[in-house]
């Protein structure tokens, strides 16, 4: 039976010899590999509670296909760039100079004008 891990408890992780090179890229990219991982784990537990994941895995699968972006990064790509480019209108707004105030044009009238309407 395997034991019950406790907080503070090492845990090691292994990879495969043949592991996409997109996974050992993302593994390569974390600065707190722990951390990264733990934020995959409360979002698994948020989504679907705490089950055992190995029960819905399954045991083969092409998800990954090294230097294609998965279906969900794009549409994330597509949802960051729409951020960026409103991001980057409201920081132009607040940071563009004020506009100087359009002067008043007055209507100047010469004399003739001033004739005409007597």
């Amino acid at each position: 039976m395997k034991k019950t891990k406790l907080p503070g408890d090492n845990i090691s992780l292994k990879t495969k010899k043949t592991e996409d090179p997109l996974i050992m890229q993302w593994l390569n990219t974390q600065s707190n590999l722990m951390d990264s991982l733990r934020y995959l784990v409360e979002k698994e537990i948020a989504s679907n509670g705490v089950r055992n994941l190995q029960a819905f895995v399954p045991m083969e699968r092409s998800t990954l296909q090294a230097g294609e972006p998965a279906p969900q990064e794009m549409d994330l790509r597509a949802h960051l760039a729409a951020g960026l480019g409103q991001f980057a209108a409201a920081v132009e707004e607040v940071i563009a100079p004020p506009k100087p105030p359009e002067p008043t044009v007055e209507e100047e009238f010469d004399d003739d004008d001033i004739e005409a309407w007597s």
